[in-house]
């Protein structure tokens, strides 16, 4: 059973930093490009970040630049995402998802999702 398997999230106040991790377990994340969603209470889920396969291509939404640090570590089977100076706005779900390509498109065909996490920014 292929399963992606996100963590990390919790209660921040703003200003404080998390990293979300995105595990697969029944595939191997390596041969696929992987993204980072989140979706607000009310609001469209949005696409913030993506890694390609080998870890050299990355995009990021504009709002979340200089923000958000996607990573992966494929020997580990986990893809990453690092948010710093957290906002009240970035309060979501936050969802890792896996491509059947090994780049980043903006049409993405998703073979799996993971559960999410929830990031909630409050003081």
């Amino acid at each position: 059973q292929t399963q992606l398997v996100e963590s990390g999230g919790g209660l921040v106040q703003p200003g404080g930093s998390l990293r979300l991790s995105c595990a697969a377990s029944g595939f191997t994340l390596d041969h696929y490009a992987i993204s980072w969603f989140r979706q607000a209470p009310g609001k469209e889920r949005e696409r913030v970040s993506c890694i390609s396969s080998s870890g050299h291509s990355i995009d990021y939404l504009n709002p979340v630049k200089g923000r958000f640090t996607i990573s992966r570590d494929n020997a580990k089977n986990t893809v990453y995402l690092g948010i710093n100076r957290l906002k009240p706005e970035d309060t979501a779900v936050y969802y890792c998802a896996a491509d059947t390509a090994s780049f980043c498109r903006p049409e993405p065909n998703f073979i799996s999702w993971g559960q999410g996490t929830q990031v909630t920014v409050s003081s």
